[in-house]
């Protein structure tokens, strides 16, 4: 069983997912940084670039949002060639669109006008006819089953849908109610785009606090409890509306102490943030995110409890799988992972240790794809990107080391500061060479180098001066020229 915790602010929401005690996700979203995707506009067309086979959307934004001809209103795939974009739009043309893509930089953000809009168990498309099917469904059989019980269900009305995990024991009943719910709003967003100008916000996608009666409640959830008396009473109106399955779960939290320390939470998050986690046995991860993949190294450390060497083993690689998936979850690590597990030369380990990984990761509720064990020992996992990861979304690379995790040593910078000097003295003529560094820098320069200093300064024949400067990292410096 799970129990969901909700702390509110009107600058932040914090979800945590809590199972056997134990905290395995986290979705947080700010106020601020709320992003435009989903989000429907009635858009006006400003400008059609013909040599781009794009089109500037006026949108109410600060920038002009963007539409490519391929999101023009894109129908079945087809070897077809595409109908140029300006026999389609034109200039000052009201279209009705929905964000794909937030801006990022000086891009304004992406726009298709094939709508979609996801309820609890089904995504609706208006413009479509197809029946499609989440591939987290893995039967068949269970696939075909769903696909001819929603074409019933949708026969009257048009539009197509898109089955969702969540839809995979789900009857009749819940499946027609969503149905439902996804055409009133849909018709009401056609209804608004009648009467409001170019440039409204016609839809807007749930909040968090929406999206977690919506896609995380469950028939395994306990409890959700909030903080928020405001917002227990809009959970508690929206779920009596779309989910009343969930409303009996809702609890409105009024302890004195903040929510997130009834399980920890807040210490969990610090140790999401950090590379080392530790394992009750002794053993402990290593988990560094790069831009490519993310690599998980398991390692023994002061585990030294079992009869010999291959149980050691063998004990901390099972207990890695289970503390591996929770963190894939409570992290939300994406794309291409890396698990580096102790070698084991037993193949009945591996195995084991394989089929423990893939019994917890099928607690996930994000589609992760497990390999076997390579030439290497390494296994190789997927793992679909939903949202920025924990450490993306509250971390920026440190301005000292640039991201790297390091910074040059003390020696280091003196050397570069000495083959600068040099560099210098050949292009310019001054005075004197003053050196502004970190404290550290400068003591190894008047103590350890102070031989190579000296020695420098006679052989460019121009006295060198020191200078400490308190605010500096380690790594700057400053050569002026007097």
């Amino acid at each position: 069983m799970q129990d969901i915790l909700i702390n509110w602010a009107p600058q932040e929401t914090r979800v945590a997912v809590v199972e056997n005690g134990a905290v395995q996700e986290l979705h947080i979203e700010r106020t601020l940084e709320r992003g435009l995707v989903g989000n429907v506009y009635l858009g006006k067309v400003v400008r059609v670039l013909p040599g781009m086979q794009s089109a500037f959307i006026d949108i109410g934004l600060e920038r002009a949002a963007f539409l490519h001809v391929a999101d023009l209103n894109p129908g079945p795939k087809t070897d077809a060639p595409l109908v140029p974009i300006e026999r389609q739009v034109f200039e000052g043309q009201t279209l009705t669109v929905q964000v794909i893509k937030d801006a990022i930089g000086t891009k304004g953000a992406r726009l298709s006008t094939q709508v979609s809009i996801a309820g609890r168990m089904l995504v609706f498309l208006p413009h479509d006819n197809h029946i499609g099917i989440s591939q987290k469904i893995g039967s068949a059989e269970l696939r075909e089953s769903l696909r001819a019980r929603v074409t019933a269900l949708a026969a009257e009305g048009g539009g197509g849908f898109i089955l969702r995990t969540n839809a995979e024991e789900a009857g009749d009943e819940e499946l027609a109610d969503d149905i439902a719910y996804l055409r009133r709003t849909w018709a009401t967003i056609r209804e608004r785009a009648m009467k409001q100008p170019p440039g409204t916000l016609l839809h807007q996608d749930l909040t968090l606090v929406e999206r977690v009666l919506r896609d995380l409640a469950n028939e395994h959830t306990a409890s959700i409890r909030i903080d928020s008396r405001m917002q227990f009473q809009a959970m508690q109106r929206f779920g009596s509306e779309y989910t009343p399955s969930s409303v009996g779960k809702l609890e409105h939290y009024r302890g004195e102490r903040p929510i997130f320390d009834l399980f920890g939470i807040e210490e969990e998050i610090q140790r999401a943030l950090a590379r080392r986690v530790e394992l009750k046995s002794g053993g402990y991860l290593i988990i560094d995110q790069t831009e490519a993949l993310t690599t998980i190294d398991v390692n023994t450390g002061g585990f030294v409890g079992a009869r010999n060497f291959d149980d050691t083993i063998f004990k901390t690689n099972l207990e890695a799988a289970g503390a591996m998936a929770r963190q894939l979850r409570l992290r939300n690590l994406g794309g291409i992972i890396i698990a580096d597990f102790i070698d084991m030369t037993n193949e009945a380990h591996q195995q084991a240790v394989l089929a423990e990984l893939k019994k917890q990761l099928a607690r996930d509720r994000t589609r992760t794809t497990v390999s076997g064990f390579t030439q290497l020992g390494l296994v190789e996992m997927t793992r679909k990107r939903t949202r920025e990861s924990l450490a993306h979304m509250l971390c920026e690379p440190c301005p000292t080391c640039q991201g790297r995790g390091q910074v040059k040593t003390a020696r280091s910078v003196c050397y570069d500061i000495l083959r600068e000097i040099l560099r210098e003295a050949r292009q310019f003529s001054p005075k004197e060479f003053r050196v502004v560094a970190s404290a550290a820098v400068v003591e190894m320069l008047l103590d350890e180098e102070s031989v190579h200093l000296a020695g420098l300064s006679e052989f460019i024949g121009k006295p060198i001066s020191l200078s400490a400067e308190a605010g500096m990292n380690p790594e700057q410096y400053d050569i002026v020229l007097m």
